[in-house]
């Protein structure tokens, strides 16, 4: 493993911090790899099939005005990872910002939440993943075996983590034909749903400028804020370019400005998208239309036959192509994650060690896909109520780490605020202004999953979705004790920033 020290140049009167060389390999992605990884890391089809129905039940017609609202503190903390990343282009990203900002202890803590997060969602990305691979096998009745679905997601797993394994530009191609056929396959989809409008599709409904009126939005506040919550979180993983800074050209400014072009992208997909098909399927709750409990769960599987007739089965191709190529490139960061910790000595110095043929988080990629395969299983077992459960909390787990970045932009830029406009805005108001609202979204949606009501289970009289959560939470904080008194851990500690 490579031990020599890097270190960026200065940036608005602030000089980076040592990064150290890991062995990775250097400058194989560049900016549209870069935008990419961002794009595809959100699972934007499954996303979308998953998110849209349930944010018009709260919000009907407003829907495209909550996800605009859902995209500002996203938009305000990707500027905070790329002015971290200017000045410290680690893979550990929040980890390693967190710690040059306020210490040890939450540099481990940050690390953890990007963990967990990517372990979480691999179990949901594994379960879609084989479902719908079986929707598209003879009558589709596999997709409801209980013992093939979590098989052939286990082995998704374990697919996606040895591509990941076997070196960065094996991923990026396997990345690149799984985007392709995701876009191409929404595209049709969408090119369909605009030929059926411009034909005059009898039960749809025209576009109308009161649905991005926040006017009347906003006569249900407790609904514009239930919105946004869904609509904050389909926006996540966009900061997987980031987590590869180390294997992209120019570090210091190309993941970040990869994170901030595939953020725009995104919130142009999602509201362009969401207004087709609310103007053909309408946010009725009869036939195919949004607001049908029966599709909340996937409008588009609700929405294929109709709009696609016998290519209906595009759209599940698009689905599957989505969470594939999210599985994989959620294996990224969490494995990098932990690369960094092992390097800087938080984790044991194993998760330090990168293939020396194949330039990867050797130790870290197994790791990580073992994790997720472990959970997956286990929780496939034990309940699939409390899997998704487990599911619903991870977006405590993106709102605390999010936050934390943030902050950790804020504080450790602090000095440099004053220099000019452009440092008071992009490292200090707008990466504070998302990391308060993250937090605010952060209680709300604790608050919420503390109902017994809320999810599919109920531990001790309170929402399976919190206990779940803040378990796993505070398991992050009794391992990073742990690791204060291993041997080969505690010099992280100790030592100061």
């Amino acid at each position: 493993m490579s031990t020599d020290m890097t270190t960026a140049g200065s940036h608005g009167g602030g000089a980076g911090a040592p990064v150290p060389g890991k062995g990775l390999r250097a400058g194989i992605l560049d900016l549209g790899d870069s935008v990419m990884l961002g794009l595809a890391s959100t699972a934007p089809v499954y996303s979308l099939a998953a998110t849209l129905g349930l944010i018009v039940a709260v919000n009907g017609n407003y829907t495209p005005l909550i996800l605009l609202l859902g995209f500002i503190p996203v938009l305000f903390i990707a500027y905070a990872f790329r002015e971290l990343n200017s000045a410290i282009p680690d893979c550990g990203t929040t980890f390693t910002w967190s710690r040059q900002a306020f210490g040890p202890w939450a540099g481990w803590l940050g690390g953890w939440g990007v963990a967990l997060a990517g372990i979480v969602v691999l179990a949901n990305l594994a379960q879609v993943a084989g479902q719908y691979l079986w929707l598209l096998v003879g009558d589709g009745s596999l997709a409801q075996n209980k013992l093939v679905v979590t098989g052939t997601g286990l082995l998704f797993i374990v697919l996606m983590t040895l591509v990941n394994y076997r070196g960065i530009r094996l991923g990026e191609h396997v990345q690149r034909v799984l985007t392709y056929i995701q876009y191409i396959a929404l595209g049709v989809f969408a090119l369909a749903i605009v030929v059926r409008i411009v034909g005059g599709a009898p039960e749809g409904q025209a576009f109308d400028f009161e649905w991005f009126n926040p006017v009347g939005a906003f006569a249900d506040p407790g609904a514009v804020v239930h919105g946004a919550l869904l609509a904050l979180f389909i926006y996540w993983g966009w900061d997987t370019c980031l987590a590869v800074n180390e294997e992209t050209e120019d570090p210091s400014t190309t993941p970040g400005s990869g994170a901030v072009i595939s953020a725009f992208v995104l919130v142009a997909i999602y509201v362009s998208v969401a207004l087709l098909v609310m103007m053909y399927a309408t946010v009725g709750s009869e036939g195919i239309g949004l607001g049908n409990e029966a599709n909340q769960d996937d409008v588009f599987l609700a929405m294929k036959d109709v709009v696609l007739g016998p290519w209906g089965w595009l759209i599940a191709v698009a689905v599957l192509a989505s969470v594939l190529s999210s599985t994989q490139t959620t294996i990224l960061p969490t494995a990098r994650g932990t690369l960094s910790m092992g390097v800087h000595g938080a984790l044991p110095a194993r998760f330090g060690e990168v293939h020396p043929r194949n330039q990867t988080p050797g130790f870290s990629t197994k790791v990580m896909g073992a994790a997720a395969a472990a959970y997956y299983v286990a929780m496939s077992l034990l309940s699939e109520n409390l899997l998704a459960d487990s599911i619903s909390a991870i977006s405590l787990f993106i709102a605390f780490y999010y936050a934390l970045t943030g902050f950790a932009c804020f504080w450790y830029f602090r000095g440099t605020l004053r220099d000019s406009a452009r440092n008071l805005w992009f490292r200090g108001i707008l990466p504070l202004v998302g990391a308060l609202l993250l937090t605010a979204a952060f209680f709300i949606s604790a608050v919420q999953m503390w109902d017994p009501a809320y999810g599919d289970t109920r531990i001790f009289g309170v929402g399976g979705a919190f206990v779940s959560g803040v378990v796993l939470l505070a398991l992050g904080v009794v391992l990073a004790a742990v690791c204060r008194f291993l041997p080969s851990t505690r010099g992280y500690f100790e030592v100061k920033r």
